[in-house]
């Protein structure tokens, strides 16, 4: 990450991605990181990014659900690395050397989601956000949107693909959250 990419990780509001520009009177842009689980494309604000850590073994913890892998130490922190691909009710991932860890800031505390790759860093209007579909599922959804980028093809770099990307809530992904609604 370059110095202009790190400063741009202290300078972004983390205000939510808003479902239409009426919501919040204005249509800004965000910065969003992309990723892969699979096949699947999906982004989060890049304001909840702290780092974007090589994938390593964490320290397993007892008795957790199974998609915590366990903790890592982040300059002094415990974080709690989670399997975002489990989380979300998928296979796990299958790791190799793109696999990473994004450590991200959810209601104030530290967490580390395994991802397959980082695809890349796009700038993204509230206006081109919409909503997620209203499907049946067992809790809440935690795809905060979905937004349509544009990505170079693999065929021609001048030419771009539109890939479809869901914005995931981080505060419905947090480690601690089914402790929170057990309680």
């Amino acid at each position: 990450m370059t110095p202009n990419e790190t400063a741009d990780l202290t300078s972004i509001t983390d205000a939510p991605v808003a479902a239409n520009e009426a919501e919040y009177g204005e249509d800004t842009e965000r910065k969003i990181v992309t990723f892969l689980l699979g096949k699947q494309t999906f982004g989060i604000d890049m304001s909840a990014l702290i780092e974007i850590r090589e994938w390593e073994d964490p320290t397993p913890l007892p008795s957790v659900p199974p998609y915590i892998k366990g903790v890592t130490n982040l300059r002094g922190h415990v974080v709690p690395v989670v399997g975002l691909a489990e989380r979300l009710g998928w296979e796990p991932s299958v790791l190799h050397a793109r696999s990473c860890i994004l450590v991200v800031n959810i209601e104030g505390k530290h967490a580390g989601f395994l991802v397959d790759e980082v695809a890349d860093i796009v700038s993204v209007a509230d206006s081109a956000v919409q909503p997620a579909p209203e499907v049946e599922v067992t809790e809440t959804s935690v795809i905060r949107g979905l937004v349509e980028i544009g990505q170079r093809s693999k065929e021609s770099s001048d030419q771009k693909d539109l890939i479809m990307v869901s914005l995931l809530d981080l505060d419905k992904l947090s480690p601690t959250r089914h402790l929170d609604l057990a309680a």
